[in-house]
């Protein structure tokens, strides 16, 4: 639980049991936030994985299909 908000809430006239419960609910979010930055993080490698990885497929695929008579 984050001590700094715990006791902030007191000083700021909350009773005991409110302020112990929102910084406990802050603390939840925090946790929260920390995971949605580490799905985040993965995703952004799994897009730059696409573009270093796709991309040349891509590119491969179309002179393939370019030399072997495909229409398009």
């Amino acid at each position: 639980m984050p001590s700094i908000t715990y006791e902030a809430l007191p000083a700021a006239g909350a009773p005991g049991d409110q302020a112990r419960g929102a910084a406990e609910e802050a603390a939840a979010y925090e946790g929260r936030f920390a995971k949605i930055e580490r799905d985040l993080a993965i995703l952004k490698w799994m897009i730059a994985g696409l573009y270093a990885f796709g991309a040349p497929s891509l590119w491969l695929l179309v002179r393939v299909a370019a030399k072997a008579g495909a229409p398009g």
